[in-house]
């Protein structure tokens, strides 16, 4: 048997035994998939926020942790037979946290993105939400345009970081970007006059201003539509799973739908 034929059937045996121990250890990594029997045992799982967010999950009055995507989790956590915990985090900390296993998912207004899809998985989509630009009232800024020279404040970490960083335009045309832990501390600074404007997502904006009767505008500009979901860790595919099953029970019961009234005066759920 010539040399060159020797080694190309050397070659193909090693590429198949390759092929074998990768379809092996997958095997291996999915059977040990036990994260949904893991949040049954615990009795529980644990939901990483920003506690600052309303109306998806904030502190009321009395201290009490409340919120739309709040509402939703106790409910598939009834349905999943388990309680569910509610854990502050830093928000710019919330991907580590998640691999970490601090916590058992994300779950407060999350915004899928390709770029968070590297080292999260997401629930099927539940909410459409809006960049949006807010304003003092009276001031010049009426477009993105207006934005030139300005201070704009964002959340760090955020969707809307990532969405105004995508408009490069306008991005390199500001004299500052100030991030700040939470959309809270923005708007306050926006209050106080140490920034220009705020990029936030309209579910936040709209129902700030509507509850804090601010005095700010909502440009008609903005930079984009984006979807909501839950993040979950890579490997947990059987939670991931029963979890997409009772958040789509809760669509098609209209329990989604009355949690969503409850907390927007309509029903805004994503079909």
């Amino acid at each position: 048997m010539k040399r060159s034929t020797i080694a190309i059937l050397t070659l193909a045996l090693m590429v198949g035994l390759l092929l074998s121990a990768c379809a092996g250890a997958q095997q291996a990594a999915d059977a040990k998939d036990d994260s949904l029997k893991r949040i049954k045992q615990a009795g529980k799982f644990i939901v990483g926020l920003d506690d600052a967010f309303a109306p998806m999950g904030f502190r009321d009055e009395n201290g009490n942790i409340v919120g739309f995507d709040v509402d939703l989790a106790k409910e598939a956590a009834k349905r999943l037979g388990v309680e569910v915990e509610f854990k502050p985090i830093d928000w710019d900390s919330k991907e580590l946290e998640l691999k970490n296993r601090k916590i058992d998912m994300i779950w407060n207004g999350l915004t899928i993105t390709e770029e968070r899809k590297k080292n999260m998985a997401f629930t099927k989509p539940y909410l459409v939400n809006t960049q949006i630009i807010i304003v003092p009232q009276g001031s010049t800024i009426k477009s993105k345009a207006d934005l030139a020279g300005k201070k704009v404040g964002v959340q760090m970490s955020s969707s809307s970081l990532e969405a105004l960083e995508k408009d490069k335009e306008v991005f390199e045309s500001l004299a500052e970007v100030v991030q700040y832990p939470d959309n809270l501390e923005a708007l306050l600074d926006l209050k106080a006059g140490r920034i220009d404007a705020v990029v936030a997502d309209e579910i936040l904006g709209r129902y700030y201003i509507e509850k804090r009767n601010e005095n700010f505008v909502i440009l008609e500009d903005n930079f984009g539509t984006e979807e909501y979901g839950v993040g979950l860790r890579l490997e947990d595919k059987e939670l991931l799973e029963a979890l997409d099953k009772v958040l789509d029970e809760m669509k098609q019961d209209g329990t989604m739908a009355e949690i969503s009234k409850k907390w927007f005066g309509e029903d805004i759920i994503k079909k």
